[in-house]
């Protein structure tokens, strides 16, 4: 065992680092809500994310029906491009009488924020670096549905964290794997080395195994809107989820934790009506992870006592945002103003209120970041009031990892 491994440095992948990993991306996003089915019709129906595999967890454990008796069972994975899930969600009371949340605040409502890495190995690495420095985890080993491997550290206020390599691509088929690939789901650390995805292919083709009775989203709503010459059910694409925003109620034990164990690096610090607030990035994009002093939750009067300040989710276009934010009042939606000094990096942005009162920031445009760029020359957040037809371009319009494959 290390006995300062925050000291060292680790070969990944041949490169020497502070950490045994390096994390990429944020690959998903958990939701603990109030309604499963108020949450399927808002993020599936209106904003097109799909179901990937609905898990009912009352066949996994020895109560399953006292537990049917409490809510819906079921944990809904959800995707927006080929990845299996990027959001996933599940009922709140239902999460609680699991007993998952042994470490949560009342108010801590993410089920979890999910980070990419890049081997297995890491993976593993990981797995001792966090047991070395004491950090709290939940859980290791490689869950089905998703496919991907995993371990699962708390950060110092409870909000529970994954990183994870090699999740499951769902393709033009748009069916999931077959449930008997569940039997290569692990529940511990992996023994290294492990086969690869297209020998578990193999092996499921030979067992006679039916690969296309994976489950299959089915779409309700007519593809009646010309978006950029594609026909789509709505007049927008998701294509990119984050960042995340966090209320914190100590902001420096926060921030170092994401710094010194997970390797995120600071981008930008603002002060806003005396508060600090602090931008993280575990890539090129401004920010990753953005994180408020708790103070300022009842300040912007939130419409909901959560930890989670918002959940980022970017259109495909400037126009499309447009669209999105006129059809979303159409049917309905509730919107939310916030401050445009409190979310740099990003020049249009929209706030809508989700069924359960957790905050959505639509947007479009992430200022991209290099070692030899500065963060604060980006064109400011303009109110929605204020936004034109159209726009010249800017700082952060069409930069950043583009959306792999077609829209619909």
């Amino acid at each position: 065992m290390d006995k300062n491994p925050s000291q060292r440095k680790y070969s990944v992948g041949g490169v020497l680092l502070d950490r045994p990993f390096k994390i990429r991306r944020l690959g998903h996003f958990g939701l603990n809500v109030k309604s499963t089915k108020n949450s399927i019709e808002f993020y599936c129906n209106l904003l097109g994310f799909r179901i990937s595999d609905p898990m009912d967890i009352s066949k996994m454990v020895p109560d399953g029906d006292e537990l049917k008796k409490i809510g819906d069972p079921c944990m809904y994975f959800t995707r927006h491009g080929t990845d299996h899930h990027s959001l996933v969600f599940m009922q709140r009371n239902v999460f609680e009488a699991l007993g998952r949340n042994t470490l949560l605040g009342k108010d801590v409502t993410v089920n979890q924020l999910t980070w990419q890495v890049n081997s297995l190995c890491q993976i593993t690495d990981a797995i001792d670096y966090f047991e070395n420095l004491n950090v709290p985890v939940s859980r290791s080993g490689r869950d089905m549905p998703g496919s991907n491997w995993h371990v699962y550290p708390y950060d110092p206020e409870g909000h529970r964290n994954e990183l994870y390599y090699g999740i499951e691509q769902i393709g033009w088929l748009g069916r999931s794997k077959p449930s008997k690939a569940y039997d290569r789901g692990f529940h511990q650390r992996p023994e290294l080395p492990q086969i690869p995805e297209y020998l578990e292919v193999e092996k499921l083709t030979e067992a006679g195994e039916n690969l296309t009775s994976g489950f299959q989203h089915p779409e309700n709503n007519e593809p009646i809107y010309d978006v950029e010459g594609i026909l789509l059910p709505r007049p927008f694409k998701v294509v990119r989820v984050g960042p995340i925003g966090l209320f914190c109620k100590n902001i420096d034990l926060i921030v170092d934790f994401y710094i010194r164990i997970l390797g995120f690096k600071i981008t930008q610090e603002i002060v806003w009506n005396g508060y600090t607030c602090k931008f993280l990035t575990c890539s090129t994009e401004h920010h990753s992870l953005a994180l408020y002093p708790i103070e300022l939750r009842s300040k912007l009067e939130y419409p909901f006592e959560t930890t989670t300040m918002s959940f980022g989710i970017e259109i495909s276009s400037y126009e499309q945002l447009r669209n999105a934010v006129h059809y979303l009042r159409k049917q309905g939606c509730k919107f939310f103003e916030i401050p445009p000094e409190l979310t740099p990096g990003i020049a249009y942005a929209a706030y809508l209120i989700d069924p359960c009162g957790h905050i959505l920031q639509l947007y479009f445009g992430m200022q991209q970041i290099s070692s030899n760029r500065e963060s604060n020359y980006l064109v400011p957040n303009i109110k929605l009031e204020s936004w034109p037809l159209e726009v010249a371009d800017f700082v952060g319009s069409y930069e950043g990892e583009t959306f792999l494959g077609p829209l619909g």
